[in-house]
């Protein structure tokens, strides 16, 4: 039997250092306590509650004056507002708290079984205008500035072209409007779930909606896995053993997770409309998709429109962003182009400094 050659020393060595680092990062990471992964920590009161949804106003920050007249913002059902608040040094909310602005927030909850029948009507026409009719009483104005995120762009921009009266300016950030745009984009890694979606059948998504009542979070929350298979499997073992050297990069890498896992169901005659009338059939820009028996035309958006997209955004392609300056009616649109990918234009510090001050002056610049 031949001698097994004695292993080189400079392996030995790294294999050793790896299992210490890994030693001691299990040790960080076993000391991590809930209320140091806390999100959504800036200061607010509630103004306002409707069944499962809430109105929240965040609270001005001490010797800083308020500059700006309410703006409301608006995230998606599919997802959770905290995302734009995930903690301290990374917070939308409180750069632009920090500059001035009178912010308010709503939160859709988390909708159940007994919420399976409401529209995308109910919640633009239902909920989203008694919050803003909520806003507009109690700062005595008749208009408001609507911030509209991903999924909570759609809605905010249903609002507003049925309500421009109300709407003085309206912002809208990694906001799909023309739901096809996927097929004008020249990077073949984005535009993953456009596919996925059109490829299904009417009824195939019908049935799965039937089946649970609403679109499960948890299976929304896979496919967007699915749209990054890697990252996927080397976050937990890979990524997280790079991070764990380091206690700020942990404890980002774990607010993140925790949005991550706070995936509300979607409501599922809404979730029928979002995947069907939406993504499949793409009625917003062809002017027949209807709110309470109504087509939504986009030509009715005549007021100042703040379009800000991510240039490697693979969840909502670029081109499905910027088709809506074909379709506004405004003679008052401006377009941002952030670097980096869908989720980065939150909580990247270089976009969130870009972000928060082109937003602030934009809406400086509209005041009268």
């Amino acid at each position: 039997m031949e001698r097994n050659e004695a292993p080189d020393l400079r392996s030995v060595l790294e294999n050793f250092g790896t299992a210490a680092d890994f030693l001691e990062g299990a040790g960080r990471l076993a000391g991590i306590a809930d209320k140091d992964v806390e999100v959504a920590t800036t200061p607010k009161e509630l103004v306002f509650r409707q069944e499962k949804v809430s109105l929240y106003r965040y609270r001005p920050i001490e010797g800083v004056e308020v500059r700006t007249g309410p703006v409301l913002i608006v995230y998606g059902l599919i997802g959770r507002y905290t995302m734009i608040d995930l903690q301290e040094d990374r917070s939308l909310v409180r750069n632009l708290l920090l500059r001035g602005v009178d912010l308010y927030v709503v939160d859709w909850g988390h909708p159940t079984r007994a919420d399976q029948n409401l529209t995308l009507d109910d919640y633009v026409n239902w909920y989203l205008a008694d919050c803003v009719d909520q806003i507009l009483d109690r700062a005595g104005r008749e208009e408001i500035s609507i911030l509209g995120i991903c999924e909570g762009g759609v809605l905010s921009t249903l609002y507003a072209a049925q309500n421009g009266e109300r709407v003085k300016n309206l912002i809208l950030t990694i906001t799909p409007i023309d739901f096809h745009g996927d097929l004008r984009d020249t990077d073949s890694s984005h535009g993953f779930l456009n596919v996925w979606t059109r490829s299904l059948d009417d009824s195939d998504i019908r049935k799965l909606v039937d089946t649970f009542g609403n679109l499960p979070g948890e299976i929304t929350a896979s496919i967007f896995q699915m749209m990054t298979p890697v990252k996927t499997l080397t976050k937990y073992n890979r990524d997280l053993l790079a991070v764990t050297a380091n206690e700020e990069s942990l404890l980002n890498f774990l607010r993140m997770e925790k949005w991550l896992a706070d995936r509300p169901d979607h409501p599922g005659a809404g979730a029928l409309q979002w995947l069907i009338e939406l993504y499949k059939e793409n009625r917003l820009i062809k002017g027949t998709f209807e709110l309470s028996g109504k087509p939504v035309c986009l030509e009715a958006l005549t007021m100042p429109i703040l379009n800000v997209y991510a240039e490697h955004d693979h969840i909502i392609p670029s081109p499905c962003s910027t088709r809506l300056k074909e379709l506004a009616g405004t003679d008052d649109y401006t377009e941002l182009a952030l670097p980096g990918g869908h989720v980065g234009v939150y909580v990247s510090r270089k976009c969130q400094g870009i972000l928060s001050s082109t937003l602030f002056e934009w809406l400086i610049e509209r005041q009268k």
